[in-house]
Formats: C-alpha cells, sequence, structure tokens
C-alpha cells in the first residue's frame, strides 16, 4: 500500500468564508442535501456504484457501497473557517485523508481547494487512479454548488 495524492482545481464560491465553513463542517447539512437526490444522480453517472443507507450526524456520515460494504467517514480536525479534515474508516479497499481548504477572497467570496490521500495498494490504483482525479474535481465542483445559508 502506498499513499497517493490527489488535489482539486480551485473553486470560487459566492459567499462569505464562515458561512461556508459552518455549512461545510457539519455533515447534518450534507445528509439533507445527499438525500434529496444526489445519491441518485451519483447511481445514475456511474451505475455500478450503488450507494444506500446514509445516516450522519454533525461530525461522521455512514453509507453502504455495493461491493465494498459498509464506509465510514469522519470529521477528525477542524480549524475555524480555514480548513476541515476528513478520515475514512469502514469497508473500503483504501484508507483515505481528505482537506477541504478555505480562503477568503472578499467578504462575500471564498476560495476552495480539496486534497485526497488515498492509500491503496497499486491494483486498486490501476483500477481507480484517474477516477479519484476525475471524482475530486467533480466533489470540488458539487460543494461549491451547495445551497449555504
Amino acid at each position: 500500500m502506498s499513499v497517493h495524492k490527489y488535489i482539486s482545481d480551485v473553486k470560487l464560491i459566492e459567499h462569505n468564508q464562515q458561512i461556508v465553513f459552518d455549512y461545510l463542517s457539519n455533515f447534518e447539512n450534507l445528509s439533507e442535501y445527499l438525500n434529496s437526490g444526489l445519491i441518485e444522480k451519483i447511481t445514475k453517472q456511474i451505475p455500478q456504484v450503488k450507494i444506500s443507507d446514509f445516516e450522519s450526524d454533525r461530525d461522521s456520515c455512514r453509507f453502504n457501497i455495493t461491493g465494498f460494504g459498509l464506509a465510514k467517514i469522519r470529521i477528525v480536525n477542524r480549524e475555524p473557517h480555514k480548513s476541515i479534515k476528513v478520515e475514512s474508516s469502514g469497508g473500503l479497499p483504501l484508507s483515505i485523508t481528505f482537506w477541504i481548504q478555505l480562503l477568503p477572497v472578499s467578504a462575500f467570496q471564498t476560495k476552495m481547494r480539496l486534497t485526497l490521500h488515498a492509500d491503496m495498494n497499486m491494483m486498486i490504483k490501476m483500477m481507480a487512479g484517474d477516477k479519484l482525479q476525475e471524482g475530486i474535481n467533480q466533489l470540488a465542483e458539487t460543494l461549491k454548488n451547495l445551497p449555504y445559508k
């Protein structure tokens, strides 16, 4: 197993840095959004990946992925208004550490970048490496367009 790093494009979010941080650092907000149709969208785009039984609280979420079993992710560190660090556990064939980094541009704009460290064996890297880079950019685009409130 070895660690591979994937970095998203920088996205500009049209909201205040504190609002973005407060929203993203609470998985209950993401649960509402995911359960309102995003999971079905992911399943349509990637039919071999079926996500079900999504549950979350403020600090963690868990869900089943067909073929892999139960996946869990937990917020392990929050640096107020700057970064959120997330780690995985559960039945995934790789271990991930994930950062959401936020930087103010103005009173109503925030730059966001995602960084993913995935610890995986070479076979998983060959199968999923390009998809992880594409996925991190798609996730950044999705987070950019969330209904921040």
